[in-house]
């Protein structure tokens, strides 16, 4: 069996154990061993390794695997300060899932990806890049009623995932056969999951691809808010309606738009309908009222579909059990109950094979 140093750091990080606490599980393995082995500056006995697989519990063919979906080109909206072991958790569990999609890839054949990928340095602003996108998926200046299935339409799929909301909102990247996947957070309100959306969305239409570089100097995640904003709330159409603004009129905003009332806030500021010390009042009203913490007024989302909808082809027209999709991805099968759940579906995929 080849086993793969980088395997090992990835099952032991991702399942939340420091070189320390796992090497107090294994008889005969110590901290300063198992670092020099992840490190490929030292090698570990059979035993010690079989001891080590047994303890993990993820298949032994796994450790022969390769995941990388390499983080330097994830692009996560998450908060500061997450402490190192929930940050590298949910780092592997995200590539896991492009681990997932890739293995799913051999028998599903997923949407083509559609999207124009756009260079800033070319003379694009964010908010040209976000008009030029709805253009090219052929929006009206209205808002986007069904932002999920919109993207899927482009070959992003598009993952929930429960998370803390402490930890981050979603986080964009390819995945090593090239998949454009986008994974949310769940457990946000669905006028905050629409502009993780939208910010992500711009993270992939003005960074992701290798063609452009991106000078250290830029702000990547102030340009996909920029993105994000004229995206789902194009200039032309509600410019108008924000000129000025009060605070009654931030409900029936919120409900048309069916963004926050902060970001209607921000968006009124950036484009000059209202001063800075407007800004600032609007944003202590919030403050008061408590709608920094929970806005009122309900907001629709629609569900992504691909990636569960290829889980549910291959166990009904494929016809493999749970246990047969953890053999074939070489994964305990407990992962697989983890990383599926069972929306509405309303999409067609197309079977390649079976594994």
């Amino acid at each position: 069996m080849k086993f793969k140093n980088k395997q090992l750091t990835f099952v032991r990080e991702y399942l939340g154990y420091s070189q320390t606490s796992l090497a107090s599980h294994i008889k005969g393995l110590s901290q300063s061993n198992l670092s020099k082995f992840e490190k490929g500056v030292g090698l570990l006995s059979e035993d010690v390794i079989k001891r080590i697989i047994d303890f993990l519990g993820f298949p032994e063919e796994f450790y022969e695997e390769k995941i990388s979906n390499n983080v330097e080109n994830a692009h996560y909206r998450r908060k500061a300060g997450i402490i190192k072991s929930k940050k590298d958790h949910i780092e592997c569990a995200n590539k896991l899932i492009g681990y997932i999609i890739d293995e799913m890839s051999e028998s599903i054949e997923f949407p083509p990806i559609g999207l124009c990928m756009l260079d800033l340095e070319d003379g694009y602003t964010p908010e040209s890049a976000a008009q030029f996108t709805r253009k090219y998926m052929g929006l009206k200046d209205e808002p986007i009623e069904n932002i999920c299935s919109l993207l899927e339409r482009y070959g992003i799929i598009i993952v929930e995932q429960d998370y803390d909301v402490d930890i981050f909102d979603g986080v964009s990247f390819v995945t090593d056969e090239g998949f454009m996947v986008l994974i949310l957070n769940k457990n946000y309100s669905n006028d905050h999951k629409r502009f993780t959306i939208a910010h992500e969305l711009g993270h992939i239409i003005m960074h992701l691809s290798s063609k452009y570089p991106i000078p250290d100097h830029r702000d990547k995640e102030n340009e996909a808010n920029r993105f994000a904003s004229e995206f789902l709330m194009p200039e032309s159409a509600i410019k108008g309606s924000l000129q000025g603004l009060k605070l009654q009129y931030l409900s029936s905003l919120k409900s048309y738009w069916m963004t926050s009332m902060a970001s209607i806030i921000r968006r009124a500021k950036d484009l000059k309908c209202i001063t800075d010390d407007k800004y600032s009042y609007f944003n202590i009203e919030l403050s008061r009222k408590g709608y920094k913490k929970n806005e009122p007024v309900y907001v629709p989302i629609d569900t992504p579909v691909v990636y569960y909808k290829a889980y549910e082809l291959l166990k009904k027209e494929l016809d493999y059990s749970d246990q047969e999709l953890a053999d074939a991805f070489k994964l305990p099968v407990n992962e697989i109950f983890k990383y599926f759940e069972k929306p509405g579906f309303n999409v067609k995929l197309k079977i390649l094979k079976p594994f």
